[in-house]
């Protein structure tokens, strides 16, 4: 089945061919570092990570950039508010956005430009649009003349009524040509700080937040590459006018491919700048306090469970849901590795061939394990279906359980049917990877503090199981039940009772 990819700009499903063969550009809009990034911010970026994996394990060579906003309104006014520099507040937020990445697996950003840094490139692509008649000057600002472009709204297919509506009247259009025209060049303004204004053949000033994305996806990838993407709420205006400055000034298609995730709802409530909750939300929902809070793995593994275009619902039931589905996976490489002897995490899902020669359950476990990838790579190929690739995981995982509760398997580093184990656990990460998951084992938690937990624990296991053989099942539940309150999950297996943290 080849990859198909939803394209915004043709409303529909298109079979995925890149510009050139083998080798796939991919910009995505990064964020405006003016305050502190949220869980939002980082939807877009883990599905983008987990897109390139996938490319990559299809052969293309990838290069994906991710812009930072440095310049802009919003950036200038809270450093004024927060009595810093521009400068100094945008590498502080930028830095520990890259940092937020990270621990969420996104580490394959190869170009993270910033606007300041691309100036020239900037006003080069300005230049050139007043030549071709598309922009103009007026006192130090230059506009893009939207009737110059017929094409204008292809992406969004809105009329020039809704283009339009809602802009200003009064001294916006005593400086422009037509409503809907928008800034490329901003004219310095006396109470901006010196370091945002930059000389031009227009005066010093600075430039707009459409150009600044153009100016830098043509700089990395070229007049015409393969996917743009971002979120929903950039459609218009900011993709809109991206592809007016773009082919207006080239002449050439500037995205093939465009792709949008959905937003993110608390509660399922889209966050809105008019909600009278919204501080207090986005407080909430900031990744720094997130990551202290909860496992990166979680937070990734909820983004991926639901479709790219979809809403990302993000709600404490949310991630309880996300971490019970989180947990099917951890326990089954618990006991694989308890099975087998082998640590599941050093498996290479690459190197590891099928066995051959297996019957009765063994052959099972082969047929299966080979539907469920299948199914994965099917998923995927289906618009990154990231939520129906997750439930093939599932399915893959719950066909080695079988397995291993029909082979019996325990404590036997040699037995046979490990090597059937360990070929289909091997399946399972070569694919779970592609997600981005089970990568590295979850952290351990920390028991240092209390040096006798596990004797502890063991104890109660084995009052537990008293308790059971004088069949007082209410003390065995309740001894269960208890633990479970303050972390501590008991796992009954066919090698005896063990726990775990929650």
């Amino acid at each position: 089945m080849p990859l198909r990819v939803y394209n915004t700009l043709s409303g529909e499903k298109e079979v995925f061919q890149p510009v050139e063969p083998g080798q796939v550009g991919i910009y995505l809009c990064g964020p405006t570092v003016y305050k502190p990034a949220h869980i939002g911010h980082a939807v877009g970026p883990v599905v983008f990570d987990v897109i390139k994996r996938y490319l990559t394990f299809k052969g293309f060579k990838v290069t994906w950039v991710v812009n930072v906003t440095d310049v802009e309104d919003k950036l200038i006014a809270a450093a004024a508010e927060g009595k810093t520099t521009v400068s100094v507040l945008a590498r502080n937020l930028e830095q520990k956005y890259v940092e937020a990445l990270r621990a969420l697996g996104v580490r394959s950003i190869d170009h993270l430009p910033r606007a300041s840094e691309h100036i020239a490139e900037i006003i080069a692509h300005i230049q050139r649009l007043i030549e071709r008649g598309a922009a103009y000057a007026v006192d130090g600002d230059v506009y893009f003349d939207v009737s110059k472009d017929k094409e204008y709204g292809k992406l969004t297919r809105r009329s020039r009524e809704e283009q339009f509506a809602g802009t200003r009247d009064g001294l916006v259009h005593s400086r422009k040509r037509h409503p809907g025209d928008f800034a490329l060049w901003k004219a310095a303004k006396p109470q901006e700080p010196a370091e945002v204004q930059f000389d031009s053949p227009w005066g010093r000033g600075r430039p707009g937040w459409h150009i600044e994305c153009s100016a830098m996806a043509m700089r990395y990838l070229g007049k015409t590459f393969d996917i743009h993407g971002g979120g929903m709420d950039l459609k218009f205006p900011h993709h809109e006018n991206e592809i007016a400055q773009a082919e207006c000034d080239t002449g050439k298609p500037f995205a093939r491919y465009w792709l949008h995730n959905g937003l993110t709802r608390f509660n399922t409530k889209k966050i809105s700048k008019s909600d009278p909750e919204f501080e207090k939300v986005m407080s909430s929902l900031q990744l720094a306090s997130l990551l202290a809070e909860h496992p990166a793995e979680l937070l990734r593994f909820l983004i991926l469970q639901s479709h790219y275009r979809s809403p990302i619902e993000f709600s404490d039931q949310a991630l309880k849901s996300a971490g019970t589905g989180l947990d099917t996976f951890y326990r089954l490489l618990e006991r694989i590795e308890r099975a087998t002897g082998h640590d599941p995490y050093m498996i290479d899902g690459q190197a590891v061939a099928a066995p051959g020669g297996a019957s009765g359950a063994g052959a099972g476990l082969l047929q299966e394990v080979g539907g469920h990838e299948a199914r994965f790579l099917e998923a995927m190929d289906d618009d990154f279906n990231t939520a129906g690739a997750i439930g093939a995981l599932f399915e893959m995982a719950g066909s080695i359980n079988r397995f291993l509760d029909a082979a019996q398997l325990k404590t036997r580093p040699n037995a046979p049917g490990n090597d059937l184990t360990l070929w289909a656990t091997g399946s399972l990460l070569k694919l779970s990877r592609i997600l981005g998951l089970f990568v590295e084992p979850p952290p351990k938690a920390d028991l240092s503090d209390d040096a006798h937990t596990a004797q502890v624990l063991e104890l109660l296991i084995e009052v537990r199981k008293m308790a059971r053989e004088a069949r007082q099942f209410t003390i065995a539940d309740h001894i269960r039940a208890r633990l479970a309150e303050i972390g501590f999950t008991l796992e009954d297996r066919q090698d005896g009772t063990g726990w775990r943290r929650s």
